[in-house]
C-alpha cells in the first residue's frame, strides 16, 4: 500500500509576495490608518490589498511600493465613503459595546471613547445626559423615556436630536484631536 505524503513547504526561500508583504506593510498600514482612523478597519484595507495583489499575481507592477501605497490609501477612502452614513454617535455606540473577545486594539480603542463619552456627558444638562443615557446605552424608546422622566415623547425627541448634534460636533472635535 502507497502512502501519500503531503508536500514540503520551503521555508528558506520566501515568495515574491511574502516579501513584498514585509517590505511594505508597515507602510501601506500607516497609510490606511491616517485615513481611517483606526487600526482594526487600517488592518482590514490592508489585508484586502495584499488578497487583490495575490489575486493578479501575473501583472506586472512596475513600482510595488507605490501601487501598494496608492491601493492602501484608495481601499481606505472606499471603506470611508461606504460608512459615511454612520454617524460619530454611531461609531461611539459600536465601539462601547465590544465584546470580551475583541482585540487589544478595539478594547484600547473602545476604552479611550468611553472614557471621552463619559467627559462629554459630563457637559451636558442632567435631564439631557439622561435621556441620551436611557436612549443609546441603554436602548430605551422615546415613549418609555418620556413615561421615566415624566415628560411627553415630543420633548424626548428634540431634546435628544439637540444633544446628538452637540455630542456630534464634540465628538468630530475629538476625533481631530482637539479636546
Amino acid at each position: 500500500m502507497a502512502v501519500l505524503r503531503e508536500p514540503m513547504l520551503s521555508i528558506e526561500a520566501p515568495s515574491a509576495l511574502e516579501q513584498l508583504f514585509w517590505t511594505h506593510h508597515e507602510r501601506v498600514l500607516r497609510a490606511a490608518y491616517r485615513i481611517t482612523g483606526n487600526m482594526a478597519d487600517a488592518e482590514d484595507v490592508v489585508q484586502t490589498v495584499f488578497i487583490r495583489l495575490a489575486a493578479s499575481a501575473n501583472d506586472k507592477i512596475d513600482n510595488p511600493g507605490s501601487y501598494l501605497y496608492r491601493a492602501a490609501i484608495n481601499g481606505a477612502l472606499d471603506l470611508v465613503r461606504k460608512r459615511k452614513g454612520e454617524t460619530a454617535l454611531d461609531v461611539v455606540a459600536e465601539a462601547i459595546s465590544h465584546s470580551p473577545e475583541s482585540s487589544p486594539e478595539k478594547q484600547l480603542s473602545s476604552r479611550e471613547l468611553r472614557q471621552w463619552l463619559a467627559r462629554a456627558l459630563a457637559t451636558l444638562a442632567p435631564t439631557a445626559a439622561e435621556m441620551f443615557v436611557l436612549r443609546y446605552v441603554e436602548g430605551r424608546d422615546n415613549r418609555e423615556i418620556a413615561q421615566m422622566l415624566g415628560t411627553s415623547r415630543g420633548v424626548v425627541a428634540v431634546r435628544l436630536h439637540q444633544t446628538r448634534a452637540k455630542l456630534q460636533k464634540q465628538f468630530r472635535s475629538f476625533q481631530r484631536g482637539e479636546l
